[in-house]
Order: structure tokens, then C-alpha cells, then sequence
């Protein structure tokens, strides 16, 4: 094969007058560009080590240090207070062989500054650490802020004031504090209050008080001594027991999906949209290894979020294990894996030590486009393997891929920079049944064919016939918003940076002698067995995706309401119409205020918010009042889980540390099997620089969504665009016949406010 051939640097063949030595000039030309690259990026990570570990100080700041005690030496003062005569003293006697003594104070002096500066470093670090513990901020009222909390607004931007790499902040984040048992016992029955009848509440309200007297106090000690020597106490046990150790399929239960722009496809020719699509990723994958993309911050705020999870976006898989799965990832990546008609191809994207144009790329897409070739026997539905059960996976893996040519090409796979899907469907909101499209479009991105997927990458783009794109990405690794900033860059790239020719293809020029894109090979002596499974699945999931323009955050801001509030408490009136009854309600929200920190629960269903939708049932005058107080409730819960005060991740760690004594505790048992029949998220943009919705209205993304947590239950993810546009996706399952989720997008009820002669609409109803 003519790459085969490209990769190899020198070829020798040994005939009867002796070795006849072959080199290729041009392979050795690629090999030696390659390592520059590689060795640039070594350097860089050196540099960014060093600007990071002294932040918020720079490294040019211990010059000033070294002239100012210099300085005052040559005044014939001594700062340091006999210290610098105490470092010379002790200095090395071959040290004071070889130079003067205005030598040795000299260099005495650099270690004094020296020492002095790392000591004001630390100090600074301190503090900063200090200042980004303070929470109270968020617990004010807008525009009444403490003057306490005006002061502190100073001294962070003060200490801000450097430009930041992504990781600058890493090291003064605060570590997650572990809540006392009690706060949280109290917190966790008030959330259950409006799901369970007196009796009920009554023997639930024992059970915690048992735990609490007996057993609670005892894990409650290991847990702290756990948050004293790991960074985060709940991070890493998050992520290897509610996903590493999951023995179901990934696909539906567990991935999530990221949509396209919803009125635009910036063009039609499929090969151009991947080119543009790749590149916009790269040059995202670029700015993350040197640290150039600004640290995110809350919003309107100077203050930082952790950025670890940003650590293993590109070149990440998870292999599967028996009885649990592993994340990998490695430093860097230099191609894609693309998967076309049931073919797997590695397309380099880097030549000659830089990146390939989009145009260069485009082109070797339209090369794996137009190859006839037929899929390997087995090959087509490989990718099914990844969407079943773990524990046959794993085993496959074992038996079939863990040598010869099998390895070697799921190796490209699972170290390519990503995974790329050319679908040769065509999706997006079009036709005669745009409402439709747009579900089968969803129904797609979660899980496509179940087979022309590969659900272990970090994340798999997808690219369909007509040129629209999306994503489906792994959850272990990373959150929803992480993946979110990295797809909002890759829109606004590709639109509005990069760009198309007029024909819709990618810009730039080809250069000639491009190594062709290389095919898998595989040797697999059977089919696919984790088709049905997935299959099944694929089968039962239902998708809905509900485009409100009606009035959006404009409109609810203006009457002083959250906007998260808003659409938290419509769903538990939309959830109480449909069954009746009230639901544990999950509501995402992050805790990246703190090192390492991922998620909370914010518990949507409460006293308040139940009082509300009953007495709007009822048609009681005081639905307003209950409103509000519904939406303050609401909103304190969610910054109470922000700042580590939240409820099911200190009890799910409780329940870790007893299966680790190898205690059994009743209630939390029965708290960590409670079933989550609303699950729910708020996607937020992050990055609304990039996209001009003023003068480029229809660039909008409709966001993304996930599959239902419970089988008799529903997934809501929803997206707040501009002032006017709320985007929901909605799933359920067809096997259950209490969910269905053909919304219709309509003013169900409708609540006066004399006072301010306006209405406050409450949308979005679940019926049978």
C-alpha cells in the first residue's frame, strides 16, 4: 500500500554483493519536523509549569526582588537582618576558594531574594486561596451587596490582575468541604417532605435519626480524614462508581449528545463541514496544551471555575474491564479515527510538523468519501461493541484484541485525538415535518445505528450527508458544560472564523503529495454480539425536542425571577398534571468553585414548589406569593449546592465509606436507591462573545440532551439562548406507558401581577 510505504523512513534489501541501503528522504524529513513539534511542546509545557506554579506573581517579578535587595545592600542596609551573612557562612568551601567576598555576598544576597520571593509567592497563593473560599457573595441580594463583600471584590481583582494561563488558578481553588452530617440530615428530609405521606415521613425521619446517633458519626470521621489528604473527597469515587464501575451500556444510560445550529448549516458539502469541524477542534485542542483559553469564570464574576476537567478532553477512551473500566489518555495525537459505510480509516492531521489546512483536510475526507472498498467481515457493526454491556465487551477485548493486527488497529482508535462519524443520513430541521426531523436528529446523535458510533472516545463528532453536524460524548471524564465550551467554540470557528467558499467548500489550498488515508484492518472471527442488546435499547429511548420562542429570559428577568427558577417550578407543574403526583426531582448543578469539583443534586421539588402547583390547581389567590417563594427557595438551593452544602454527594460518600467498613447502614441504603423520575439540566453558554445573535439571529445551537435515569421517568435538558428562545429535549421510554413526551409547546396557565400589569406564563406540559 502506497502509505505503507510513506511511513517507512529507509528500506534495505540484501542481495549477493552485500546490503543495498534505500533511505527516504522525504519520511526522514516527516520524522525529524514531527519531533520538533513534539519538542516545542515540551518547552511549552515547561514555560507554562513555570508561569502557573509562581501565579498570581510572574517569574520577571524575582528580578525586581534580586535589584531592590541589591540595591538596598549597596546602601548599606542590610533587609535581610543577618540572614544573608548566616547563607554566606554556610555557603560550600569550594565556594569560597573561587570567589571574593563581594562574591560571596553577592550570591548570598540572590539566595536571600531568591528564598524571599518564593516565601511572598506562597503568601500570595494564601491569600488568594483565602479570598476564593468566601462564598456569602452569592447569598446576597442583587444590588445590595455588604461592604465586606465589596472589599473582597477589590483584593481578588487585585490579585487577578495578571492575565491567567487555564491552569493558574488550579492550586488556589479551595478543597470541597465535607458538610456536617447533621445539616445535611436535616436538608435531605426537608426535600422528601412533599413525596411522602405523614407515616411515611414519619419512619424515614427515624431512620436518619438512627444513622445520625449510631452509625453516621463514625463514617462521618473517615470522610473527613479522607477530604484532609485528597484533593477533592468525592471526585474520584464519583467517577469510578457512578461510571467506571457501571456494568450496563454506556450509549443512552450514560452518553449525552450536542447539537448543530438550528435555522443554519453554514454547507452542504459534507467533506467541507468535517474539514472545518476538525480543524475548529484542533486549534481548541492547541489552545488547551499551551493553557491560552481564558480559565472560565462565574458569569458576570472575576471568579475562576477549576479547569481540570479539561485535562483529559483529547486523545481519552475508556476500555472496558470486567468488573470496572479504565480511563486513558495520552499526552497527544497527531489523527483522527473516521468511521464511513461501515469502514474504520486514520486520517493523519498534521504534516510536515503543522496542522493541515481545512482545505487539505477536506480533501482527504472526500478521498475516504469516494472509496468503493467493502467492509472486513465484521467490521460494519464493530462499533456495536461499545454501545452493549461492558462485561462481554471487556471479554471481547481480552480474547480478540489483545494482539496482531486486531490491537494494532483499535489502537488507532482509542489514541486517536477523537472519533469521527460520516453519516449517510441527512438530519436537521427540515422537509414537511420539521418537529420530527428534529427528534429523529436527536434520536441519532444518542445513539445513531448503535453500531456506527464509538460511545468509549472522550467524544465522537458526527457529520451527516447534508452537512449538519453534532456530538455524542462520554460522561466519566467530563460534565456536560466542559464539552459544551469546547462545541460553542467549534460552532462559532467554523461559521464565523474559517468559513466557506461560495462553492461550500473549505478555504485554503491542497498541497500535493498528501499521505493518503489508511484503512483498518481487522481479523475477526465473529459477529458482533452486543448488536441486540444495544439495539433494544436504541429501540425503546423517545426523543423530543421542544423550540419555545414564545418569551424566554428577557421577558422572566424583568419580573425578577430566575430564569433556572422559572423552568424548574413549570416542570413540577408540568410532572404533577401528567401523573398526579410529585417526584425526586435531580437538578445539575456544579461545584467547580472548588479543586477538582464536578457536580451536585439541587432537589427542584420542595415544599414551596409543591405548595405553588397545588394551590394554582386549586385556583387560590395566593399563587403569586407561592411563586416567589418557590423561585427564592429554588435558587438558594442551588447556590447552597454550588458552595458544598448540598445533600446526596456527602451521602453518597457516606454509603462508600460503609461499603469500604463493610457496614450496612438502612437509610442509606434506601436514599441511594431512591429512583429519579425527573432528571434534569440546564445547558448554559458560556462563550456568548463568540456567536453576534444581534446581527446573526439564526446562529443559534438548540444544545443538547441525555437519556431518562429511570425507566419510568424523564430526561429534560433545556438551553435559555438569547432574551427570547428556550430549547428543551425531552426522553422517555416507549416500554413505559405513564411517559410520553410529545409535548406541545403552549400557555397552559397563566398568572396575574396586578401590581406590575404583566403575566408570568407558566409552560411546557407533559400529557398523556
Amino acid at each position: 500500500m502506497a502509505e505503507a510505504h510513506q511511513a517507512v523512513a529507509f528500506q534495505f534489501t540484501i542481495t549477493p554483493e552485500g546490503i543495498d541501503l534505500q533511505l527516504s528522504y522525504q519520511a526522514l524529513n516527516q520524522i525529524y519536523l514531527s519531533g520538533v513539534r513534539s519538542w516545542k511542546k515540551r518547552v511549552s509545557r515547561v514555560r507554562n509549569s513555570l508561569i502557573k506554579g509562581v501565579y498570581p506573581a510572574s517569574p520577571s517579578s524575582w528580578l525586581f526582588v534580586s535589584i531592590a535587595i541589591l540595591a538596598t545592600m549597596y546602601m548599606r542596609s542590610d533587609p535581610s537582618m543577618g540572614l544573608i551573612t548566616k547563607i554566606q557562612h554556610h555557603l560550600p568551601l569550594s565556594l569560597h576558594m573561587s570567589l571574593s567576598a563581594q562574591g560571596q555576598t553577592m550570591l548570598s544576597a540572590l539566595v536571600f531574594s531568591t528564598l524571599l520571593w518564593l516565601s511572598l509567592i506562597l503568601a500570595l497563593r494564601f491569600c488568594l486561596k483565602l479570598l476564593l473560599s468566601y462564598h456569602r457573595w452569592m447569598f446576597e441580594q442583587h444590588g445590595r451587596v455588604s461592604n465586606f463583600t465589596k472589599v473582597w471584590v477589590t483584593l481578588l481583582g487585585l490579585l487577578s490582575s495578571r492575565k491567567p494561563l487555564l491552569y493558574s488558578y488550579q492550586t488556589s481553588l479551595p478543597h470541597l468541604p465535607v458538610p456536617a452530617i447533621k445539616d445535611t440530615l436535616s436538608r435531605y428530609l426537608r426535600s422528601v417532605r412533599p413525596l411522602l405521606n405523614d407515616l411515611e415521613y414519619k419512619r424515614m425521619s427515624e431512620l436518619a435519626s438512627d444513622f445520625e446517633k449510631n452509625l453516621g458519626n463514625r463514617l462521618q470521621r473517615y470522610l473527613k480524614l479522607k477530604a484532609l489528604w485528597a484533593t477533592n473527597y468525592v471526585s474520584d469515587w464519583w467517577e469510578e462508581y457512578i461510571y467506571l464501575r457501571g456494568r450496563g451500556p454506556i450509549m443512552v444510560n450514560s452518553n449525552y449528545y450536542g447539537m448543530d445550529f438550528l435555522y443554519v448549516t453554514p454547507t452542504s458539502v459534507q467533506a467541507a463541514r468535517a474539514g472545518n469541524t476538525i480543524t475548529a477542534l484542533l486549534l481548541y485542542r492547541r489552545k488547551v496544551n499551551r493553557e491560552e483559553l481564558k480559565p472560565v469564570r462565574v458569569p458576570g464574576t472575576v471568579i475562576p471555575l477549576c479547569a481540570a476537567q479539561c485535562e483529559r478532553m483529547f486523545n481519552t477512551t475508556r476500555t472496558p474491564g470486567e468488573e470496572t473500566d479504565v480511563l486513558q489518555h495520552w499526552q497527544d495525537s497527531e489523527f483522527v479515527a473516521v468511521y464511513h459505510k461501515g469502514r474504520f480509516f486514520r486520517l493523519w492531521v498534521y504534516r510536515a510538523g503543522r496542522l493541515m489546512s481545512p482545505r487539505e483536510l477536506e480533501y482527504q475526507i472526500q478521498k475516504i468519501l469516494d472509496d468503493p472498498s467493502p467492509p472486513q467481515p465484521g467490521e460494519e457493526k464493530l462499533g456495536a461493541l461499545t454501545a452493549g454491556d461492558r462485561i462481554p465487551w471487556a471479554q471481547v477485548r481480552k480474547q480478540y484484541f489483545s494482539s496482531g493486527v486486531n490491537k494494532r488497529s483499535l489502537d488507532v482508535i482509542e489514541k486517536a485525538a477523537f472519533f469521527i462519524t460520516l453519516d449517510d443520513e441527512e438530519q436537521g430541521m427540515r422537509g414537511e415535518d420539521p418537529a420530527g426531523n428534529l427528534d429523529r436528529y436527536a434520536k441519532s446523535l444518542l445513539h445513531g445505528k448503535c453500531y456506527d458510533r464509538w460511545f468509549d472516545k472522550s467524544f465522537s463528532i458526527v457529520i451527516y450527508k447534508n452537512g449538519k453536524n453534532g456530538l455524542n460524548a462520554e460522561h466519566s471524564w467530563a460534565d456536560a458544560p466542559t464539552v459544551a465550551h469546547l462545541w460553542e467554540y467549534t460552532l462559532a470557528t467554523d461559521a464565523f472564523h474559517l468559513g466557506y467558499t461560495e462553492d461550500g467548500h473549505c478555504k485554503g489550498e491542497v498541497e500535493p503529495l498528501l499521505p493518503h488515508p489508511q484503512r483498518l484492518l481487522w481479523d475477526i472471527p465473529l459477529e458482533c454480539s452486543s448488536l441486540a442488546v444495544a439495539q433494544a435499547l436504541a429501540d425503546d429511548v423517545d426523543c423530543h425536542i421542544v423550540h419555545f420562542r414564545d418569551f424566554g429570559k428577557g421577558r422572566i428577568k424583568k419580573l425578577r425571577v430566575s430564569p433556572d427558577a422559572f423552568v424548574q417550578i413549570s416542570l413540577q407543574l408540568a410532572y404533577y398534571r401528567d401523573r398526579g403526583s410529585f417526584c425526586l426531582t435531580y437538578e445539575a448543578s456544579m461545584t467547580r468553585l472548588f479543586r477538582e469539583g464536578r457536580t451536585e443534586t439541587v432537589r427542584s421539588c420542595t415544599n414551596e414548589s409543591a405548595a405553588f402547583v397545588k394551590a394554582l390547581e386549586n385556583g387560590e389567590e395566593s399563587c403569586r406569593r407561592l411563586f416567589r417563594l418557590a423561585s427564592e427557595t429554588h435558587q438558594n438551593l442551588y447556590r447552597m449546592a454550588m458552595t458544598g452544602a448540598g445533600i446526596d454527594r456527602h451521602l453518597f460518600c457516606l454509603y462508600v465509606v460503609s461499603k469500604y467498613l463493610g457496614v450496612d447502614s438502612p437509610f442509606l441504603k434506601e436514599v441511594l436507591s431512591e429512583p429519579w423520575r425527573l432528571s434534569t439540566s440546564q445547558t448554559p453558554i458560556q462563550q456568548i462573545e463568540l456567536f453576534d445573535l444581534k446581527n446573526h439571529p439564526d446562529y443559534v445551537s438548540l444544545g443538547g440532551g441525555f437519556g431518562p435515569v429511570a425507566d419510568d421517568g424523564y430526561g429534560v435538558s433545556y438551553i435559555i439562548t438569547g432574551e427570547d428562545m428556550i430549547n428543551f429535549h425531552v426522553s422517555s421510554k416507549h416500554s413505559c406507558n405513564q411517559t410520553v413526551t410529545n409535548i406541545k409547546p403552549a400557555m397552559v396557565d397563566v398568572l396575574f401581577y396586578p401590581s406590575e400589569g404583566k403575566k408570568l406564563c407558566s409552560f411546557v406540559g407533559i400529557s398523556c
